[in-house]
Formats: structure tokens, C-alpha cells, sequence
């Protein structure tokens, strides 16, 4: 997240929106309750958190959560912000790190690990540590939320002068994703977001069966 000075200048902005953001990933969370139980799992890292909006909606499944963001100046918004609901650094813990770096989290310290509109801003080179480090912070399974193949040209103008890689990040990452995990589900939340949900070995071999008992 190279971008840190950008956010940091911008995380007043981002604040503004907190409330409707909550209220999004409230309902992008929802919609995949069928296919990702959140409330069977106790713990996880929402990497690139922001202001915390999703870390807030993550915890009313009753998970401990941890956002982690390089912005300095976001983290304290979504120290504010949470505050103001009346949680507390037990329910949500904010941590300045950046995932292209290595965040200070253990091996499988957490049972899932999620990341919001972060990957398609990241060149290949970049989405490749943050699925490997997902990948070795999480017990069970790495979930992305972004945008899907559907395009629309605000968001082709927008992204293209961000200068991140969207347009390299909707034609590659479903081949990205596979090769990394060797599984993948995509649940549309909208008319151009998906969820993007890669389970690790033990969790696909015990939902496998699960299905099968059924």
C-alpha cells in the first residue's frame, strides 16, 4: 500500500462516508451468509481497513476483529469512529502496518483474513504477497471484496487516473486467485462488486463432506 501518503491526506473524506460504507458491507455480507458463516469463526484481519467501516459491520457476527492500514491519519479516524459506537480495542484492535512490508500478525493467527478494495489498486507482483501473506496469517480462509468483471466507464476514468492496476485486476484474478489457492467461489454483491472467497485445505475438505452429508 504505497499509496499511504495518498490516504492519509484524503482519510478525512473517507470519514464523511463511514456510516453509508458500514451500511454497504452490511448488506454485501449478508448476501453470503449461505456460502460463509461468519458467526462459525472467531477472529479476523481486515487488511487495509480504512476508516474501519468494515471491521465494524465484521464485528456484529461477534468476531474479534483486527483492521490493519499503513494510513496513519485513517487509523485514527477508525479509532474515533469506533469509539463513538462504544467499542473498545477488545472488540477492535487497530494496527498500523503495511501488507507489502509483512504485517505483524503470526503464522495462522486468525481464522480469516479479508481485504476490501485493496487488490485492484495492487501490480501483480503486489496482489501476489498480499494473497501469500492472507494465506499464512489465516487459519481457514482469505476473502476479497471488489469489483467484478462488470465495467462502467466512471469507474474506468476514476481508475485509470488513480493509476492502480483495475483494468490488469478484473481481466487476471480469477487466474490469480486459483493459482494461489486452488479453489475459488465468486458471489456478485452487486452490479460490478463480487465476493471473492478462497478456502484453505482443511476447510474445503470439511465443508466437502458436509455437503456430502446433506
Amino acid at each position: 500500500m504505497g499509496k499511504s501518503f495518498l490516504f492519509d491526506r484524503i482519510a478525512k473524506v473517507y470519514g464523511l462516508f463511514f456510516d453509508k460504507q458500514v451500511k454497504d458491507f452490511r448488506h454485501s455480507l449478508n448476501s453470503i451468509k449461505d456460502r460463509l458463516n461468519l458467526s462459525g469463526y472467531q477472529s479476523v484481519v481486515d487488511i487495509g481497513c480504512g476508516t474501519g467501516a468494515l471491521c465494524m459491520a465484521l464485528q456484529e457476527y461477534g468476531l474479534k476483529v483486527i483492521g490493519i492500514d499503513p494510513a496513519v491519519n485513517m487509523l485514527n479516524i477508525a479509532t474515533k469512529k469506533i469509539n463513538d459506537f462504544g467499542l473498545n480495542n477488545q472488540e477492535i484492535q487497530f494496527m498500523h502496518g503495511d501488507i507489502l512490508k509483512g504485517i505483524p500478525l503470526c503464522d495462522k493467527e486468525v481464522d480469516l483474513a479479508i481485504s476490501s478494495y485493496v487488490a485492484h489498486g495492487f501490480m501483480p507482483e503486489e496482489r501476489a504477497i498480499l494473497f501469500n501473506e492472507m494465506k499464512r496469517i489465516a487459519r481457514h480462509g482469505a476473502v476479497l471484496l471488489d469489483y467484478n468483471k462488470n465495467r462502467s466507464l466512471v469507474t474506468d476514468v476514476i481508475e485509470w487516473l488513480e493509476g492502480g492496476n483495475y483494468f490488469g485486476f478484473i481481466d487476471n484474478i480469477e487466474d490469480e486467485l486459483l493459482g494461489q489457492f486452488g479453489n475459488l467461489e465468486i458471489i456478485n454483491t452487486g452490479r460490478y462488486s463480487a465476493i471473492y472467497i478462497c478456502r484453505m485445505e482443511q476447510e474445503r475438505t470439511q465443508e466437502d463432506g458436509e455437503l456430502q452429508c446433506q
